[in-house]
């Protein structure tokens, strides 16, 4: 999804309900704000049924997208919404001006709160726009991207803490890894297939949720019980607590580190480790992940005073995850690997960098294609795959893209490979050849 379409359409929503309070719904400058609204969720909606909108511990966000960062409209929208009692908006392909003209009227004149905002709606006759109240949210809480983004909301309020000079808490942070935990070992594949989310701007929030969700899905393959891998979790949230302690130019640095640079980096475990002792319930083994995740199963790596020292098995799962995770990650230096060279990439590293008995159990679990695959058929269609068989893992759903002839599909289908299927999956394909980010079509 379009960083930059997205915010636009938060900017003009929040502007054209802004404007009701000087101009009538049907004043042509209401109309041209219409318009352009319509406009940019048409583009949003090019790729998708449907786009969501709404609140997660107050903070807007559309799709996977969350307005962390100070945004006036985004704030106002999420203003909009707590008054009107709402989780969020969904708006579907296909809507009409006057479906949105409706929606705009509501939130400016109060049309009720919660349910009886929803049933104007539906009076109306707005059939493409859905607003979602927290009956229905509570209904689904244990869905994999509210957990998620839950997760990011979590990491970035423990680093705020740290750079204003605070303790962080651990409850909420504990709370989001009982829950991942619990998915991971319910839906496992639906978690880690939002790990495949890679948010640039915000690309240490990102990380830290990623290698918690990988880490679980690592210790679930190794067959950890559900309290260590809650351990794990919460030390893959924390591992990288310590960079904000390192300069932010050496962070943000678009290419590769300098010799010196890269000494500086190497302190951030010891930097992180020397926070979360202050944090309530920081146990030994997360402390290992935190000050261990850059040791090597050779027991080489950083930082100095963590080699030589008998750490916890928990450390080379972390590792793993932080490995693939970069691996699969854009840098300005480095093109991402599919998962399927990042597991091949892995393998080669086995038994050195990379616990090798953790890796091929990782792999096992992934299957041949692991989620998050854009892959071609021997009917020629191209398609993502959106789900793996926890039992059989060479069993896959697909989410057909392209057709046959190459041509992007407007509505995207799904397929189940299996024994009944005869079509098969023959290669895997590079997303960048295809021009699309396979995280729009992971739903």
């Amino acid at each position: 999804m379009n960083l930059e379409e997205t915010r636009q359409v938060v900017q003009v929503l929040a502007a054209a309900v802004k404007g009701l309070r000087l101009y009538s719904l049907d004043h042509p400058a209401t109309t041209k704000q219409v318009q352009a609204l319509q406009d940019g969720l048409f583009s949003l909606l090019q790729h998708k049924k449907t786009i969501k909108m709404g609140l997660l511990e107050g903070t807007l966000f559309v799709e996977d997208y969350l307005f962390i960062q100070e945004f006036p409209a985004a704030q106002e929208l999420a203003r909009l919404l707590e008054a009107h009692d709402l989780i969020g908006i969904e708006f579907h392909a296909g809507l009409s001006a006057e479906e949105i003209q409706a929606l705009l009227g509501l939130l400016h004149t109060g049309g009720g709160k919660g349910k009886a905002f929803a049933e104007a709606l539906q009076q109306r006759k707005v059939e493409r726009i859905r607003a979602v109240t927290s009956d229905e949210e509570d209904e689904d809480a244990g869905q994999p991207r509210k957990v998620y983004k839950k997760a990011l909301k979590v990491v970035d309020q423990i680093f705020n803490d740290v750079r204003m000079g605070e303790i962080p808490s651990s409850e909420e942070a504990m709370k989001v890894v009982k829950s991942m935990a619990q998915l991971t070992l319910t839906e496992p594949h639906a978690l880690f297939a939002l790990s495949m989310l890679k948010d640039y701007d915000n690309y240490t929030f990102t990380h830290s949720v990623n290698v918690s969700v990988i880490s679980l899905a690592v210790g679930r393959a190794c067959a950890l019980s559900e309290e260590d891998l809650r351990t794990l979790g919460f030390g893959g949230l924390l591992h990288d607590l310590g960079k904000l302690r390192v300069n932010v130019s050496i962070i943000t640095k678009p290419g590769r580190l300098t010799e010196a640079e890269f000494e500086e980096i190497k302190q951030h475990p010891r930097f992180g480790a020397d926070i979360i002792a202050k944090m309530d319930g920081v146990t030994d083994e997360v402390m290992d992940i935190v000050l261990g995740h850059h040791l090597r199963f050779d027991r080489t790596g950083y930082p100095a005073d963590a080699l030589g020292r008998s750490v916890s098995s928990l450390v080379d799962i972390a590792a793993i995850a932080d490995a693939y995770d970069a691996m699969t990650t854009l840098r300005s230096y480095q093109r991402p690997f599919t998962p399927r060279n990042a597991i091949a990439r892995m393998r080669e590293i086995a038994g050195t960098s990379l616990h090798p008995d953790f890796v091929e159990k990782f792999i096992a679990s992934l299957g041949p294609y692991p989620v998050g695959s854009l892959v071609r058929l021997d009917s020629n269609e191209i398609g993502l795959v959106i789900k793996v068989d926890t039992a059989d893992p060479s069993l896959a759903e697909i989410k057909i893209i392209f057709d046959a002839a190459g041509q992007l599909l407007a509505a995207p289908y799904r397929l189940h490979l299996g024994p009944t299927q005869p079509r098969k999956i023959v290669a895997e394909v590079d997303p960048f050849t295809k021009g699309i980010d396979v995280v729009d079509y992971l739903d």
